[in-house]
């Protein structure tokens, strides 16, 4: 078996945040602090495994967000057709990491346990709490569950050879991490178990958390599995585009993590 090459691909950008929206406890500096959304491939010669699926146009309207370049282009650019991908990795049903369920008309969807019974149950019935959902994107999912294309997992498992998956909760209740073997050691797509690198490094939790104790343990979690600082990989710092190589020359706002950093945090 070939070893996996992990693809980082910008659909959206937010330039207008500020740092103090990025840590639970603000930021007396107040500087800007850009958010990116990103889908995860992670491919090689007999597999490919898509990490969230992001959200559509629809959706960026509703939550005052653009799309800089959609989800298929930017899987197309690395030569994945959607309508072929067999899986999907959901780390969790926010809105904008499970959407654009018609690009992946043949995926079967990997989601925890926790995480479904969490966005379907008393929880959501208090407005700050299912502020992160979307009805949509949750019926959709139950649609998915009741066409048998829903794979649940309970904590860890490793559905392919060389690719496991975690629960660590924190952000969301049933949030899950990737961890990928990869020729430079094992790489964590950490999602939002740490939006930005300065949220684990330094320690300093994002604002929106189901389980505070769980997300400083997801910290704990996420280091543990991965090779090193440089083997991390968090859900929205922009700062992954200049760290880790293009994809190809010439080719913005995808980038191969599974490659060594050309600078770093």
């Amino acid at each position: 078996m070939s070893e996996y090459e992990i693809y980082s691909i910008r659909l959206s950008t937010n330039a207008e945040r500020r740092s103090p929206q990025n840590f639970l406890n603000g930021d007396s500096h107040d500087d800007s602090m850009p958010m990116d959304f990103f889908v995860w491939a992670i491919t090689n010669d007999e597999r490919t495994v898509l990490v969230d699926t992001g959200f559509n146009p629809e959706m960026a309207k509703r939550r005052g967000r653009e799309i800089w370049r959609p989800v298929n282009e930017g899987l197309a650019q690395i030569g994945i057709d959607c309508a072929t991908v067999p899986d999907v990795v959901v780390t969790h049903m926010h809105w904008d990491h499970v959407g654009n369920y018609a690009m992946f008309p043949n995926a079967r969807y990997h989601i925890q346990d926790r995480e479904m019974h969490y966005c379907t149950g008393r929880c959501m019935c208090n407005a700050m709490m299912r502020f992160p959902y979307e009805p949509v994107d949750i019926h959709a999912m139950v649609d998915k569950i009741f066409d048998g294309r829903v794979t649940f997992h309970d904590g860890a498992a490793e559905p392919w050879p060389d690719i496991s998956l975690h629960w660590v909760g924190g952000h969301s209740a049933g949030l899950q991490v990737v961890r990928v073997k990869t020729r430079r050691g094992h790489v964590v797509l950490a999602s939002d178990a740490s939006h930005y690198f300065a949220n684990i490094y330094d320690q300093r939790p994002y604002p929106i958390v189901h389980n505070l104790e769980d997300m400083f343990e997801a910290y704990r979690t996420v280091q543990g599995l991965a090779s090193s600082p440089a083997h991390i990989i968090p859900g929205h710092d922009p700062l992954q585009l200049d760290y880790y190589p293009a994809a190809r020359d010439g080719l913005e706002g995808t980038v191969r993590v599974d490659l060594a950093p050309i600078k770093g945090y």
